[in-house]
């Protein structure tokens, strides 16, 4: 198995499971970055644009694409942030969480006070490089 991953993924207000009551976004995301199968390490960068506002949460969770997920790990965000932006950092795997990223089983998720439940969702690919 390779040791190293490229990651990526496309959000939208589409994929977010359970679809959001207040669906008015036309908000999109996009996340890119590398794995490490040896570290567990992923490092990303996430943008976003046209949200209904400034991200309240963001974080990464396991589930396949249409189903509601668990939980994986938060980001923090921290303040000043708007409709458009970018974040980036890294997050340490365990072999479960490795295991479903791999396997497609992972995405992330953006929450903005409009959309409390989730206002954009993208599936995260890892492609061997």
């Amino acid at each position: 198995m390779s040791a190293n991953f490229a990651i990526s993924g496309n959000a939208n207000s589409n994929q977010v499971t359970p679809a959001p009551t207040t669906n008015n976004s036309n908000g999109s995301g996009t996340i890119s970055g590398t794995y490490n199968s040896t570290t567990k390490v992923m490092t990303y960068t996430s943008t976003w644009t046209n949200l209904t506002g400034a991200p309240l949460a963001a974080g990464f969770y396991s589930g396949a694409a249409g189903t509601v997920g668990s939980s994986v790990s938060g980001w923090a965000l921290g303040s000043g942030l708007s409709a458009t932006g970018t974040f980036s950092s890294s997050v340490t795997l365990n072999a479960d969480q490795e295991s479903q990223l791999l396997a497609g089983q992972f995405y992330y998720l953006m929450t903005t006070s409009a959309n409390v439940s989730g206002e954009i969702r993208g599936q995260i690919t890892a492609t061997a490089q």
